[in-house]
């Protein structure tokens, strides 16, 4: 039989030739937009998830979520605290700290409208 077709190698294991097959490791990890993308396609989605995920296109696909879901926070947060200035900190940290998760909850709502449930 032959043990190299199509350039693939294979292992004798006990009576049978199994593939020596190897997944390409994404080189960096997931962030939490990329995990909520794939968990959102994989519930939702689950045809598109399976054929990107076969096709190889899902890693580089849940990266450009995450890249970009980030660059969306940065932006969106500057722009709320522009309309909604933020009170001094130094005088009262935790109304400046309330202030800010409200507008990096508002932030993130859009982000995630926009991006990861799209």
């Amino acid at each position: 039989m032959n043990t190299n077709s199509r350039n693939v190698t294979y292992s004798t294991v006990g009576d049978y030739l199994l593939p020596n097959l190897t997944l390409n490791q994404p080189r960096k990890p997931l962030g939490k937009y990329g995990r909520l993308r794939r968990t959102y396609l994989m519930n939702h989605r689950p045809v598109l998830y399976h054929t990107m995920l076969l096709n190889g296109s899902l890693y580089p696909h849940l990266m450009e979520v995450e890249q970009t879901a980030e660059s969306r926070m940065r932006q969106s947060m500057e722009q709320l605290l522009k309309q909604n200035p933020a009170p001094d900190k130094a005088q009262n940290q935790l109304m400046w700290v309330q202030h800010m998760n409200s507008l990096k909850a508002q932030a993130e709502e859009l982000v995630m409208t926009e991006l990861i449930y799209s």
